[in-house]
């Protein structure tokens, strides 16, 4: 059974930095992706930063030059680290996987394995 338990959100002032966690138990695919949504009150989820088995990586437009997505396979963990924070970027923020390679950030409903989310607040 795949379960994803992310962890390392808090509050912070803008400008500050955050690293968030994900660790993936039972999830060992040669080659899927993972991927950090967030979701704000009101507001749909949307896709904040992709990574593929190989390393490539994809981000929002909202988030390109402040937050990196890596992983270590040895540990069966994906990171996101947030820099220079803005008070728009708090949300609650999920890991995501799937089996399926070539799924986008787009593709938010079809991504089969989540976890339960941790709260990020940035205050001005």
């Amino acid at each position: 059974q795949i379960q994803l338990m992310e962890s390392g959100g808090g509050s912070v002032q803008s400008g500050g930095s955050l690293r968030l966690s994900c660790v993936a138990s039972g999830y060992h695919y040669k080659r899927g992706c993972m991927a950090w949504f967030r979701q704000a009150p009101g507001k749909a989820r949307e896709g904040v930063a992709r990574i593929e088995s190989d390393g490539s990586a994809v981000y929002a437009d909202s988030v390109k030059g402040r937050f990196t997505i890596s992983q270590d396979n040895a540990k069966n963990t994906l990171y996101l680290q947030m820099n220079s924070l803005k008070p728009e970027d708090t949300a609650m923020y999920y890991c995501a996987a799937d089996r399926r390679w070539w799924l986008l950030l787009t593709n938010r409903n079809e991504y089969n394995y989540w976890g339960q989310g941790t709260q990020v607040t940035v205050s001005s």
